[in-house]
This record gives structure tokens, sequence and C-alpha cells, in this order.
């Protein structure tokens, strides 16, 4: 069978917890079209998190990989279409590391485009009743930082890998705590990833 190496991260700045985390921990184990869903959490830590997703790719050995991010005050699930060569996001990391600009990958490409077949993962989820919009931009924050890291490290390799990112509003367990976010149930997130996953080629 198919692998599929699904990733989350811990929580991180105001957020006390990261509903990516939950998608991935019900995903992990099961199968969606064809495919065996590995699961893992990503620290959020501008110095280490683009390895950590390598090093996973490595251990895994995936046939697609699907990155997971929370942003907060987003009210639909947003696949991205490109990841840029640069750190900065404005907020420190976990480790209170704050990046000015700085290139992800010295002498990498300026950008990478998802490779995800984003346009049916947003038809498809709008189909289902989920709303859904493509994403231009990823921001310069973790999320960017690993799907640049993976889309880097496949060109790199010259394989033909789909990998991508996708961006989750808050949960509704996360919108109490926060206080000022707009959220889904825990369910619905979960369950619009499934849609995602479903629309990967499986053969």
């Amino acid at each position: 069978m198919k692998k599929l190496l699904l990733t989350g991260f811990e929580p991180f700045l105001d957020f006390k917890l990261n509903p990516t985390m939950e998608v991935v921990g019900a995903l992990e184990g099961s199968e969606v079209n064809g495919y065996e869903i590995i699961g893992k959490i990503l620290t959020v830590d501008f110095s280490t998190s683009g390895q950590q997703l390598i090093e996973m790719i490595d251990e895994v050995k995936p046939d697609a990989i699907i990155s997971l991010g929370l942003a907060g005050g987003r009210h639909k699930i947003t696949p991205e279409r490109i990841a840029i060569n640069c750190n900065d996001g404005g907020a420190p990391d976990n480790q209170g590391e704050k990046p000015e600009g700085e290139l992800i990958i010295d002498g990498g490409d300026d950008g990478f485009f998802s490779t995800l077949p984003i346009l049916t993962m947003v038809k498809r989820m709008k189909d289902a009743g989920y709303p859904a919009e493509i994403s231009n931009s990823a921001g310069t924050y973790l999320c960017n930082n690993v799907m640049y890291h993976s889309l880097y490290y496949i060109k790199e390799k010259g394989w033909t890998v789909p990998s991508g990112f996708i961006h989750i509003p808050a949960s509704h367990e996360l919108a109490i705590q926060h206080g000022k976010v707009p959220s889904w149930s825990q369910q619905d997130l979960t369950d619009a990833i499934k849609v995602c996953l479903s629309c990967l080629k499986d053969d």
C-alpha cells in the first residue's frame, strides 16, 4: 500500500492547543484512497522544523506528503499555492527566535508551487459543504518554512512525490480558549482533510 506522510504542528504563540495535532492523531494509521496515513508532529522552531520534516520523509519514504498548519483567524480550509524562500513571520517561534527576512536555504529557488491537486481539493470540499479556497500565501512563518523544505528536498532528490501544505481554521475548543477567532468543529476539520486526501491519485 502507498504511504502518505501527514504532519501537524505543536501549539505555538498564544494558541494553547493546535487542532492539526488532533487531525493527525485521528487519521494516523487509517487508510484513505489507497494510502496508509503516517502521522507526525513538528516543532515550531525555525532552526529545526524543516530538517525534522526531511528526516521524517527519509524515515517514512512516503508516496505523498501533506503538512497541516493552523491559521487562526481564517474561516476556510485553504490549500497553499506556493512556498517562498524566506523566514520572517513577524513573531518568534517557540524557542524565541524571530528571523527577519532570512533565506530558508541559501542558493535555493525563490519559491516552489505545491504539487498537490489543490484545485480539485477545493472543489470537492465545497461540494461536500466545507468552506474552502486556495491561498496564495503561506506566509513566512513555520508553515511556509516546512512547505519550502519539503518541495526543495523533493526537487533535489529528483522525486515526483506530491507535496504541499494546507491551512485549517481553529477548532471550537481553541476558539473558546483564545476568544477571538472563527472556528470549526474538530470533526469537520478532520473530515474536510479526509476529502483533501481523497483527491490524491491512487494509481
